[in-house]
């Protein structure tokens, strides 16, 4: 397995190896994040969500991470369930082939994955719930009752299986952001305590494997969690998830992310205020930098709902040629998000955000004066 870590000084040398996207603003050092010692983030960041678990996407996929690696973007994000443990195969291979080669040094690139939903291997099985059944069930890695909707478990052991295989898959000997994904859909079924309960020992575990060295941070992928009024079933605040951290590694606890969707068609991240601080209305944005977090926004596109129809004033107030330049525009520019996630499964995609990332950032009362429009 590669060793190593995202580090300070690797994150900030490979900034300064693009000088025109570092004097652009591409690049920001997470200096308010306690314990992450002022990591340098591409301001966009590569995900691998979509496409279908097939030979030609791995191929696609292959060279649009290579690519980007080689000119800009330093997180890449995926899941362990995303086209079946393909998309982290594909990261695997990436770096193995920069590093090796010397192009890329580990301590350079923030490699982020989750876990919590079932995940095939490869291919989908004829029979999906004798494949679960022997995979994880007959074995101990989860009790039935641990599984919710079918579909999803957050239980220590699955959690720490589904580690292991994805340090396998991506070669790494350290995982710099391993999530827990989409904890919230566990809420349907289960009373706040009980959630709790199982959130925290999610957390004791994911601590556990800091202290070993397979992961560097952990943190919380959601989709709706963050966005939603505190009235829905859905909700979660910022000020919870850390305060069950702190139970679970004291004050120097390790929960240092936030994953959750930000975008023009989903801007409540910054725009609406359901968190709390000190009993005062936040916004998430807020809430997080509050309590040392840092907040990384995903389907900055709209899982690509979001590259065409948009208001024609977009490109003059954001000064870009496109709508999908537009939106990736209003995501990397938004305060408080340190890393905006667009899918990138083709080397042509990245080419095209690599342009958009050498514009200048959207100056914050600019940026503000979009929610007028």
């Amino acid at each position: 397995m590669i060793t190593g870590f995202a580090t300070s000084p690797g994150t900030k040398k490979y900034s300064k190896a693009f000088p025109h996207l570092d004097e652009a603003g591409h690049f920001r050092c997470l200096d308010s994040v306690p314990g992450v010692g002022e990591l340098c983030l591409s301001t966009i960041g590569l995900g691998t969500y979509l496409g279908e678990p097939d030979a030609a996407t791995d191929n696609s996929y292959l060279e649009a991470i290579t690519a980007a690696l080689r000119g800009g973007v330093n997180v890449v994000d995926t899941a362990i369930n995303y086209r079946n443990q393909r998309s982290e195969r594909n990261i695997g291979e990436a770096l193995q082939f920069l590093i090796s080669d010397g192009e890329l040094s580990r301590d350079a690139v923030l490699v982020c994955t989750k876990a919590g939903y079932l995940a095939f291997d490869e291919d989908i099985p004829e029979d999906p719930r004798d494949y679960f059944t022997r995979q994880y069930v007959q074995p101990g890695i989860a009790r039935p009752e641990d599984i919710v909707g079918g579909m999803h478990c957050m239980a220590p052991d699955y959690l720490a299986d589904q580690l292991e295989r994805s340090r396998r898959n991506l070669g790494l000997e350290t995982i710099d952001v391993f999530y827990v994904h989409n904890p919230e859909t566990q809420m349907r079924e289960l009373t706040p305590a009980v959630f709790r309960e199982r959130l925290k020992a999610a957390f004791v575990m994911l601590e556990e494997a800091v202290k070993n060295k397979k992961i560097r941070y952990y943190g919380v992928a959601s989709w709706s969690a963050f966005r939603v009024p505190e009235q829905q079933p859905a909700y979660m605040s910022v000020g919870m998830v850390a305060e069950i951290a702190r139970e679970a590694g004291g004050t120097e606890h390790h929960m240092r992310f936030i994953q959750a969707p930000f975008n023009l068609s989903m801007p409540e991240l910054a725009a609406s205020k359901n968190q709390k601080i000190d009993g005062r209305p936040a916004s998430s944005t807020d809430a997080a930098r509050h309590h040392g977090i840092a907040l990384i926004g995903s389907a900055s596109l709209g899982q690509g709902q979001l590259t065409e129809g948009l208001p024609d004033n977009l490109k003059k107030k954001l000064n870009t040629a496109s709508d999908a330049e537009s939106a990736i525009q209003f995501a990397r520019s938004a305060p408080g998000i340190a890393c905006s996630l667009v899918g990138m499964a083709r080397r042509a995609h990245v080419a095209a955000n690599l342009k958009i990332a050498a514009q200048p950032l959207t100056p914050g009362p600019q940026w503000e004066s979009l929610f007028g429009a």
